[in-house]
Parts: C-alpha cells; structure tokens; sequence
C-alpha cells in the first residue's frame, strides 16, 4: 500500500528527551485523516481500551455554528497522541534553534485507503476535531501540539492532566485512574486505589457486583443490568480507607503500601453477605430498590465498618467463616430494612423518598448503625 505524507513547517519543544514534542497546523480537512478518537471501552474479557468520553452532539454543533460564520478566528488548538513513524527534519542555520526551540520541517505518514487506521489519536480536543473535519472552511489552518508516545499509557496520563481545569465526568477519569501508571497529582493520586478496587469488583468472576456497577465504558445495550453508580461505590471505600474505616488497617502509612488483596476480600466478603441478606433488593434498578442507590450504598458502606471490625476481631478475611458472621451481623437490621417497599417508620420517609444528598446518606446511616448497635445489645 502507498502512502501519503503531510509536510509542515514545525516548532520541535525541547521538553523531555525520551517524548519528542511538536508545534504545527494542520487544515481543519486534514484533522480527520491524521487523527482518530480513542473511545473509551472494553473487550469481552473486560481490558479497557481507549480514554476518550462520548461525543456530545449540541457541543459540536455549537463549534461547527461558529467555524461555518463570518470572521472566524479559532486559537483553541488540538493536543495529538503521533506515531513513532513521524519523521522531523531540522532546519539549517545558525538561526535554526534558539536552545528551547528548533525549527524544521515534520512528516506524518497517512495510509491512502481511507478504511486503514489513522496514524494519530486526539489526546485534548474532541469535541473541536468532530466539528473541524464537518465544516465548510476545509483550508482554516488549526494550531496542533504533538508528542511522540504510541503507548496508550502515556496518553492517558496526558488526557486526565490536561482536562484538569473543565472536569471530566467523574466515571470517565475514576475508570481510567487504574490504567495510569505515572506520578499523579495528589487529588487524583488519591482517587486511584477506590477506583482500581470498583473496576476489580465490576469483573471479578465472585465479586457480588460483578456487571452491576455503570462506568464510562458501560455499553448502552447492557445498562439494564449495570444498576450502581461507580461514584458511588468509590465514595464508600473511600471512606472506609480513612482512619475510622474497617479498610485502613491494610493500608501502611510508613512505606505507602497498600495490601489490596485483602482490602478485596473484604469488600466481597460484606457485599456478598449483603446480597444475600436482601436478595429482592439485590440487583434491581435504583428506582425499584434503593439497596442499589447511591444513599444505600453509601450507607450500607459505612455500616460496613461497624460490621466487619467485629466480623475481623475473630475471623480471617476473605473465609466462610468470616462472611457467615458478616450475614449473622446484617441479620440483625434486616427486618428493619425498606429498601423496595413500605416506609422507614423511624424516618417518617417512604422508601423511594431517600435520595442521594448528604442529608438522606448521614440520616439512613446514622440509623443503621444505631438500629445494629441496639440489636446486638438485645440479643446479648
């Protein structure tokens, strides 16, 4: 197969040696044949491809509307993920660097059928690019800064950096947060363990949550099934990874090391004794069960660290015996439990009435727990 090439004058930024970084323009007609959209998604044995979030479609429309007017000027550039395979030829001269900069001369490589796959991926841009390749000024030149990294790691690390200032959806950069492998900012850094457990726990053949948790790569066809916000689960481990939390034991402050397999057999251990204790509310959509809610989970979450410092005292993680005793304590409440019908009569509250909000999460909680804590003492 020939192949066709784009020459353009390019600024080479001397920024990191071993990830080679270009200045140029492209025509807005040529975008989408240099680059492509990874899409965030997920093979059938559940390994994540992509980083990309869907299109939105009144956001391109917005960018076309303007592009397509009178007088446009469009300084918002494109970040793009290149292939190794670009070549830059440096200029001649005294002239040709200035020891920060090097002037010259880059060639991207393009495949001539127009079904092979594009060299390029658009790290920081989407919503620019879609409308760029639609409008009728084919020829507006378009500032594009590029770096030299064919692996998808590295463009993930640089997708969640710099879409720090406009937010990511939150399911989007919590997926993507057990992909990146770089040093990450605190914030972030910090969101990483929760998420890399709620991805284990979304396709782990014995997790009790295995298919029920929606993330970004969720295909829209199997929603149905796909019932719990991950934010949600993440916000409840993320708590008990605080000092007060049953998880914060496996956590070592002094090195940084984090015994997750343990941490997982836990979080399945609880969460299947959950499932077992309330199986008519198991696995229903949030509006048929409010178990699968956020403000359930959420509460069930922290009733979990009541329930599993006790089950811990006397049990190993992660065995039969420890989660027969997680049941034997959630036995406890369950006759006072209304997650798909009725009224919470202490919260004066139909069941369908709890919302997501802090209020509803600290009131549902705070019962919970007071409602375990008396049963143990009665049946004592």
């Amino acid at each position: 197969m020939t192949e066709d090439v784009i020459r353009r004058r390019a600024l080479r930024i001397e920024q990191n040696p071993g990830i080679p970084l270009y200045v140029f323009a492209l025509e807005a007609g040529e975008i989408d044949r240099v680059a492509d959209v990874a899409r965030i998604s997920r093979d059938e044995a559940g390994k994540l491809f992509g980083y990309q979030r869907p299109e939105k479609k009144q956001h391109v429309k917005q960018i076309l509307e303007y592009l397509d007017s009178e007088d446009v000027l469009f300084p918002n550039g494109l970040i793009l993920a290149l292939p190794a395979s670009v070549r830059f030829r440096g200029s001649r001269g005294p002239n040709s660097t200035d020891g920060l900069s090097t002037i010259g001369t880059l060639e991207i490589f393009l495949p001539e059928s127009p079904r092979a796959p594009r060299p390029a991926f658009i790290v920081d841009g989407q919503q620019r690019s879609l409308a760029l390749a639609r409008t009728r000024r084919s020829k507006l030149p378009v500032m594009v800064a590029g770096f030299v990294a064919e692996d998808i790691e590295v463009q993930r690390d640089q997708f969640l950096r710099v879409n720090t200032v406009s937010p990511l959806p939150g399911n989007l950069v919590t997926e993507l947060l057990p992909e990146v492998h770089t040093k990450l900012p605190t914030k972030l850094s910090a969101k990483k363990l929760p998420s890399v457990l709620v991805n284990a726990l979304n396709q782990d053949a014995d997790s009790p949550f295995k298919g029920l948790i929606k993330q970004a790569s969720t295909i829209t066809d199997k929603r149905a099934s796909a019932v719990v916000k991950d934010n949600s689960l993440i916000s409840a481990i993320e708590e008990s990874l605080k000092p007060s939390g049953a998880l914060f034991p496996y956590k070592n402050l002094s090195n940084g090391t984090v015994d997750t397999a343990t941490i997982r057999s836990i979080l399945i251990t609880y969460w299947s004794a959950v499932r077992d204790t309330f199986p008519d509310a198991w696995g229903m959509p949030p509006t048929k069960s409010r178990l699968m809610h956020g403000v359930g989970i959420r509460s069930m979450g922290r009733l979990m660290d009541r329930v599993m410092d006790r089950v811990l005292a006397v049990a190993e993680p992660g065995s039969p015996e420890a989660y027969e005793r997680a049941k034997a304590e959630l036995a406890l409440i369950a006759p006072h439990c209304h997650w798909t019908k009725g009224r919470w009569p202490e919260l004066n509250t139909p069941w369908d009435e709890l919302q997501n909000t802090p209020r509803h999460i600290s009131t549902l909680s705070n019962l919970l727990i007071r409602i375990y804590f008396q049963s143990r003492i009665s049946a004592s």
